[in-house]
């Protein structure tokens, strides 16, 4: 990092990491391995009060104050099972043995994870703080009933200053890596901020942006840009451009073989059943050919957590389909299947100059996405509607939007489409 005042390269000497979505997979140990031994509609309780924080309705205090009710009556130690057995995210355990070989401090600080069991991971990883929420118990078992610091408003910001107090650090010398809005707090207390498969807010509040290993933000906190591994298409990422691809031929099937409702029925069936396989994936129960799917195609951060994508780009393609009208959906649909996989591969590969208001994203991905999407609707709509349509497609695709880009492109190309006479 650079003292603004001196103009010498210093280094940061402390690391803040939230726990949930960077270092585990995201919410997966309160909805998933723990919330499986609920009822059914304790369960749909859960995720309801999880949608209605994501959406703004509840605060972080509230929501995680009526999940930990539900708890009520569980034994400590079995959680403290549960939680051992969560894995790590992709690369977490390399960034911890390589900041602690640098001499780095690093501290967890989880709103949403108790500090028991936080404690254990800073223990696993060898850092330096825990901090998370205080459960109540009476002979073991949980009363329901959670405290902390964590929980309250900027309560994340006072413990980041108790720390830096205690470490005799200042803001220049504290890198925050987070994944969500609540640890917006946190950032004026310093000055890299780091973005980890970050929500739409963090996009844009973050300095930058690292999405899928976790490794990514090794060269970012040691200011060391020409170290940095070049972008490299695995296995797994071919699959998934390649299944996100022949998106393209839906229209034709829809035009030449099938009725496009029967095409929209199939593939909603199809995303059900993938859905279904998913519950059981993260549950340890393989499901027959969607969770190989999963497996060969899917991120490395998707490894252990609920794959949305392929939902969303379901939903997105059956919407378009269905709500608007020949032959506008069709191009929504190749819009999307094109621009959006060769905006993935290009940007990956080429990409230098990222969005001013997206910085998870490239100029470069956002142009080839563009001319592809272009020539893709030649082939449905005229020129005009064309590049109207693709255009709508790769601005809105381009958008740190709280929906996923699956579902806004194809929507915005579809209505830009579907209006121009």
């Amino acid at each position: 990092m650079i003292d603004t005042e001196t103009g010498e390269a210093r280094r940061s000497r402390l690391v803040v990491f939230d726990v949930e979505g960077v270092l585990l997979p995201k919410r997966r140990y309160l909805l998933f391995d723990v919330a499986r031994k609920l009822s059914f509609l304790a369960l749909f309780k859960i995720l309801v009060i999880g949608s209605l924080y994501e959406i703004g309705l509840l605060s972080v205090e509230s929501a995680l104050r009526r999940i930990f009710a539900v708890y009520r009556g569980f034994k400590i130690d079995d959680l403290r099972r549960l939680f051992r057995e969560v894995p790590l995210m992709p690369g977490a355990e390399h960034v911890f043995k390589t900041l602690n070989n640098a001499g780095y401090k690093t501290a967890l600080i989880s709103s949403g994870i108790p500090t028991l069991f936080v404690e254990d991971l800073v223990a696993r990883l060898k850092a330096n703080y825990a901090f998370g929420l205080e459960l109540k118990a009476v002979n073991g078992h949980l009363t329901g009933e959670i405290e902390g610091d964590v929980l309250k408003p900027n309560g994340k910001a006072r413990v980041l200053k108790e720390i830096l107090r205690k470490e005799g650090l200042s803001a220049q010398d504290c890198v925050v890596v987070a994944d969500e809005r609540n640890n917006l707090q946190m950032f004026p207390l310093s000055t890299m901020r780091i973005g980890y498969n970050p929500d739409f807010i963090l996009t844009v509040k973050s300095d930058y942006v690292v999405r899928d290993d976790l490794s990514g933000i090794i060269p970012i906190i040691k200011e060391d840009f020409q170290q940095a591994p070049r972008p490299i298409f695995s296995r797994n990422d071919i699959i998934r451009e390649a299944i996100h691809m022949s998106g393209f031929f839906i229209p034709f099937i829809c035009m030449h073989l099938l009725r496009t409702e029967i095409v929209a029925l199939l593939i909603f069936l199809l995303a059900s059943f993938f859905m279904a396989s998913e519950l059981l994936r993260l549950q340890g129960i393989s499901f027959p050919i969607f969770s190989k799917v999963t497996w060969i195609a899917a991120k490395k951060s998707e490894f252990y957590e609920f794959a949305t994508a392929p939902i969303s780009f379901a939903v997105g393609i059956v919407f378009s389909l269905i709500f608007f009208p020949e032959p506008a959906n069709y191009a929504a649909v190749v819009i999307l299947a094109l621009g959006d996989s060769f905006a993935t591969i290009f940007g990956k590969k080429l990409g230098r100059i990222r969005l001013p208001f997206n910085k998870g994203k490239h100029v470069e991905g956002s142009v080839f996405g563009f001319l592809f999407a272009f020539a893709g609707a030649l082939f449905f709509v005229t020129p005009l509607k064309a590049f109207a349509g693709a255009a709508a497609g790769m601005l809105i695709g381009g958008l740190p939007l709280p929906v996923d880009d699956n579902l806004t492109i194809p929507i915005a190309a579809g209505i830009v489409l579907a209006l121009i006479p």
